[in-house]
């Protein structure tokens, strides 16, 4: 059933058994339909904004992004039903590098290339491309259910983007921030385009340290010099020692003679070189090396570039023009070799830097790329961190790996040697090379050329909690209502990459944090703790997930799995659990249903005279309303979670509902009506608690639960409502549940069925709980099955007999011919053990002073009670003991 209010159970049924499939087709399509995930704009209600970390628009989603994407939802959902105007707005990334190479691997097997087509047929194919995927991503979304307002659904390349992507990139221009320079950059000879520092592997790998003799130009003799990359000696321009070495100082200012190339070099002094690695002098390439492109700078070294965009060697290498870089490298160690330069060679294992994209070896290479200048933009947003309006930090420990990566910025290469992106808005003039940085080109666009150069990526996606809400029309009135927004839900692994870039740019051009909170989340692991990769074919597709258990058994066993910033591993058989919980929470509805004599919303009634069961019942919803809140709003999902699936699962399912089955089965009216109306109210408060974590199922239930409103979607979250509560009754319940479940136990030890009636003698502590026992035999004699009941503050124990001792009585089951005395004392004794044990810790507790200073009062006063408690039991079990033997 997908419509209606206010309906009876006449009007519905829910099929015997839960069929995860049948239960969440089309039902996302209604929620749309109803508009009930879109914002408002109600000017009565507090604003409450998610961006949603925006996907490559390069295909499927992973379970790194159902995980992430299912945490947003819980939090919009709660926040919803809470009242606020909630804005989770979506959009996807354009991709740069990766949705570039994707097309142009499909044009590869058509036999064509980039090339081929140009530039504007070009990027036709590519948006081809986005809107086939971005169809694929929007169906993902929606089999997880995610609570989208899609009438404000953004893409990093649309025209309002694109214009804020202008607008920083003048206004940082314009402030001396965006500079343009030869530098080192790391270069991906695969895709031929610069990388930025953190879209840089590093991995470990097996290479060699090659030992060369440069000798001196005046024939005086040699100096030694070491390299992991020998192909780059053709472009080297000095040698550098450190001005303090004793060994070199004579040196200082002499030249080397290059072997192979004969160019002759300076010996050069800096402060730079390490004395005590290798032999102390270091050959320097300034066009292939960052450290070296420092030193050349400040010796006015020239710089020699070796190599080509592709990684082959260019006209500076001499005979080995037009070889692969490390092609280069085996010729050249057989000629150094030969010449005697190349002395010796050892084993070393070093750490090599690779494309997060293709894999390639990453070169250091000179070339001329734009830049943003770090220092100013990093400082405001570690100033930000000292203030109350800091961004905060879930679990608070990611502060320092931001702030760490902070202080120790360099400048961020943005240019990237790509069609697909957003085109750098500068032009340089074809006659005086002059340089243009508008947001339209020049007038006169026939005497210019734009830099062919688009912008990293994570340039555009830094700007996306404000870009997304119509800036830099600060007028408009999504950035006026919804920013900044309240919270940005992501994984540890692009902290560097995009929180702290959206942090500094958030500041520089809205004057304000992008976000209050930044809840951080680990990585899905397989079950073994191993990353999911292609390579190790352990990756899980989340859709195949959902076709098999459904989407809310994904969704509860991502939200419950983990703590914030830890790992998640993923597990078939825990999502199997949870759909046996969904399974559950399905039968122990239905039976309510059937049993609810067609209740309407109007009829429900708590104002009758309750059962200790209705009052534990109400009192422990109480307790879980207040509990789940308060770990929700800490985004404690996972013991939130937890919380709800005891108190669904052990309370209401298999105690409440058994216990409910007295009245309903009965013939008192009015006890019936009051039984359906708890649980009506139970079920309904259950369900909302649950919604946000498994959205689907608890949709359906509620529409055929007497209910009032159109969606649970918009439903109100539970109160605690404290009229409710009965902590005198729940103890009496609590007892209740300890001596059922402590005859169970017995009866299993022994191998005696439930259908068998036993005696059971309950000797009770006072008359107190005498009282409350006897008020509630029914269940007793319900749950227990005794041929005789027998409840008093003292009671005959005979001979043959198991006991068990709960907080307040002991029970005494008289199993003639069903025990063994002699097993009977040694568990008793062992028992004893374990309660001699708990009294000695709980004392040592609280005659520790530290923990009396330092414990909230609750907590001590909860030890004395356990201490009490404790102790009785123990004395039970002694005196149990010396009648048996007696």
């Amino acid at each position: 059933m997908k419509e209606g209010t206010k309906v009876t159970q006449h009007e519905v049924s829910m099929p015997p058994k839960y069929d995860h499939r049948a239960v969440e087709a089309g039902r996302y399509d209604w929620w749309l339909k109803g508009k009930f995930f879109e914002a408002t704009g109600d000017p009565d209600k507090q604003p409450f904004t998610i961006v949603i970390p925006p996907p490559n628009v390069t295909g499927k989603l992973h379970l790194g992004h159902a995980w992430d994407t299912t945490l947003q939802d819980i939090i919009t959902r709660m926040k919803r039903m809470q009242g606020y105007d909630v804005l989770w707005l979506p959009g996807m990334d354009h991709a740069g590098i990766a949705t570039q190479a994707k097309v142009e691997e499909k044009l590869r097997q058509q036999g064509l290339s980039r090339y081929d087509l140009g530039r504007e047929k070009f990027l036709e194919e590519t948006w081809k491309w986005k809107e086939e995927y971005a169809g694929h991503i929007r169906s993902q979304w929606a089999k997880l259910g995610l609570g989208l307002d899609y009438t404000r659904e953004r893409f990093t390349l649309d025209e309002g983007l694109s214009k804020a992507v202008r607008e920083v990139f003048v206004s940082l221009y314009r402030k001396g921030l965006i500079y343009r320079g030869e530098y080192i950059i790391n270069w991906d000879p695969v895709t031929k385009t610069a990388l930025s520092d953190i879209e840089v592997v590093y991995k470990e790998v097996k290479g060699a340290l090659y030992h060369l003799r440069y000798p001196l130009a005046d024939g005086s003799g040699y100096i030694e010099v070491a390299t992991t990359r020998p192909e780059t000696m053709l472009g080297d321009t000095a040698v550098a020692v450190h001005p303090d070495d004793e060994r070199y100082k004579h040196l200082i200012g002499k030249m080397v003679k290059l072997p192979i190339v004969g160019r002759e070099i300076p010996i050069i002094a800096d402060e730079y070189v390490d004395m005590e690695f290798g032999s102390g002098a270091v050959k320097i390439t300034p066009a292939h090396d960052p450290n070296d492109f420092e030193i050349g700078n400040r010796h006015n070294l020239p710089r020699i570039l070796v190599m080509n965009e592709d990684g082959t060697m260019n006209e500076n290498a001499m005979q080995y023009q037009g070889l692969d870089r490390f092609e280069c490298r085996k010729q050249i160690v057989r000629d150094l070799q030969e010449q005697g330069v190349l002395f010796k060679i050892e084993e070393h294992v070093h750490s090599v830097g690779h494309s997060e994209r293709s894999g390639a070896v990453v070169e250091p290479y000179l070339s001329t790329q734009w830049f943003v200048k770090m220092k100013p933009l990093a400082e405001a947003a570690i100033k930000l961190q000292q203030t109350d309006g800091k961004v905060q930090f879930v679990p608070e420990r990611f502060e320092k790996t931001y702030l760490h990566w902070l202080e120790n910025i360099r400048d961020w290469c943005i240019s990237r040697q790509l069609w697909w992106g957003h085109r750098i808005p500068a032009w340089y003039h074809k006659e005086t090379g002059d340089i243009y940085v508008d947001h339209e080109p020049p007038k006169d666009i026939e005497n210019w050329e734009q830099d062919p150069d688009v912008l990293d990526t994570w340039f555009s996606s830094a700007l996306w909690p404000f870009s997304t809400m119509g800036w830099p029309d600060t007028d408009s009135p999504d950035y006026k209502r919804y920013y900044p927004t309240d919270v940005l839900v992501t994984g540890y692994d692009i902290i560097f990459f995009w929180v702290s870039r959206m942090i500094f740019q958030g500041l520089e051009f809205t004057g304000k944090r992008p976000f209050k909170d930044v809840l951080i989340h680990g990585l899905v692991r397989d079950a073994q703790g191993r990353k999911m990769s292609k390579s190790l074919g352990n990756g899980v597709d989340p859709m195949d997930v959902i076709d098999q258990y459904g989407a809310d058994a994904l969704r509860y066993f991502l939200a419950t799995g983990s703590s914030p910033g830890q790992d998640l591993r993923f597990s078939t058989e825990k999502v199997e659990a949870t759909w046996n919980f969904a399974n559950k929470i399905w039968n122990a509805s239905r039976f309510a249903l059937m049993n609810m004599g067609g209740m309407t919303y109007d009829e429900l009634d708590l104002s009758g005279e309750k059962t200790v069961a209705d009052h534990w019942i109400l009192t422990r919803l109480n307790e879980t309303i207040d509990t789940v809140t308060k770990l929700a709003d800490k985004y404690e999902f996972g013991e939130a979670g937890r919380t709800l699936y005891n108190f669904i699962w052990d309370d209401l399912c298999d105690w409440y509902i058994e216990m409910a089955k007295l009245p309903l089965y009965g013939d008192d009216e009015a006890a019936k009506k009051t039984t359906r109306s708890v649980l009506a109210y139970v079920l309904d408060n259950t369900m909302r608690l649950l919604h946000p974590f498994m959205p689907f199922i608890t949709e359906e239930i509620w529409q055929n639960l007497p209910h009032d409103g159109e969606s649970i979607t918009v439903a109100p979250w539970p109160q605690v409502r404290p009229e409710l509560s009965n902590e005198e009754a729940a103890e009496e319940m609590r007892l209740l549940v300890d001596i059922i479940r402590a005859v169970r136990n017995i009866r299993a030890e022994v191998n005696t069925p439930p259908s068998k009636p036993i005696a059971l003698y309950i000797k009770t502590k006072d008359e107190h709980v005498r009282e409350a026992l006897l008020k509630n035999r029914a269940y007793l004699e319900r749950f227990c099955n005794p041929s005789e009941l027998v409840i008093d503050t003292d009671v005959p124990a005979p001979e043959k007999a198991m006991t068990a001792v709960v907080t307040g009585a002991e029970l005494i089951l008289p199993l003639e011919g069903l025990i063994n005395i002699e097993e009977e004392i040694k568990r008793l004794e062992k028992e004893l053990d374990k309660w001699n044990n708990e009294v000695e810790r709980v004392e040592k507790k609280l005659a520790n002073e530290g923990f009396l200073a330092k414990a909230p009062a609750h907590v001590v006063e909860e030890e004395r009670r356990k201490r009490q408690d404790y102790i009785e039991k123990r004395e039970a079990v002694k005196a149990r003991l010396a009648e048996l033997k007696r």
